[in-house]
């Protein structure tokens, strides 16, 4: 049976993904430590305040220098005006080391005739690497990013603007994302949602929802790769 003939079957017509912790791995003990080192504490300390006002950030709420002024806005700690774009560029990288398994998976739904939306809370600098950075991008049909729509994951009106754009039904769409909060939030509006943990559990939760492209846990042949890449383009 064709690809497409097997999509129709299991009346799956769009897949949404998040992106940090799902398309990309956590990052380094190194790379957070690197940033917290310019506040003299230690990584957990970090990222506690990193997280404390992030949604605001990505949502485009705070500037990338009201975010960081207001991090270091504690007891003891500083931070000069001049280690702000190197802060900006660390956040970047940490985020930056994506997931192979996950974006082999990407593709194999994108040519399976599944249409596909990226949803996710980023600021204005990680779009950016996002965009100029990964040929992956062009396996979405469609971007739907927290700083450009001014609105945030669990928002609703997010999760709405995406299907807006995607063109799928909630009941026809899958979404994947590693946090709870926000799979609850697609499940009320009607979206058959799932938490990530790892390709592997992944690979489980879709087989129970009979999606018709599972993940593999090993990295296909690179020849391979490079053909589906052309078809794609």
């Amino acid at each position: 049976m064709a690809q497409g003939s097997a999509v129709d079957d299991f009346g799956f017509k769009g897949l949404i993904l998040d992106y940090g912790e799902v398309l990309c791995v956590k990052p380094e003990v190194e790379q957070i430590e690197r940033m917290a080192s310019i506040f003299g504490m230690s990584a957990s300390q970090f990222m506690t305040l990193y997280d404390r006002n992030r949604r605001e950030y990505d949502r485009g709420d705070l500037s990338a220098e009201r975010y960081w002024f207001t991090f270091a806005d504690e007891p003891g700690l500083g931070l000069r005006a001049d280690q702000i774009p190197l802060l900006r560029a660390w956040d970047v990288d940490m985020w930056s080391n994506t997931n192979p398994s996950m974006i082999d998976w990407l593709r194999s739904v994108r040519l399976s005739g599944l249409r596909t939306a990226l949803l996710s809370n980023m600021p204005e600098d990680m779009i950016a690497r996002v965009r100029d950075s990964f040929s992956w991008i062009n396996y979405f049909d469609c971007t739907i990013f927290s700083y450009e729509e001014r609105l945030a994951k669990p928002e609703a009106r997010i999760y709405e603007r995406c299907l807006e754009k995607l063109g799928t039904t909630p009941e026809q769409t899958l979404f994947v994302d590693d946090r709870e909060v926000n799979v609850r939030a697609a499940r009320r509006l009607g979206i058959k949602g799932v938490r990530f943990e790892s390709p592997a559990d992944l690979r489980t939760q879709l087989k129970k929802l009979r999606f018709p492209i599972l993940p593999e846990v090993s990295i296909p042949d690179p020849s391979i790769r490079e053909f589906e890449d052309k078809c794609i383009r």
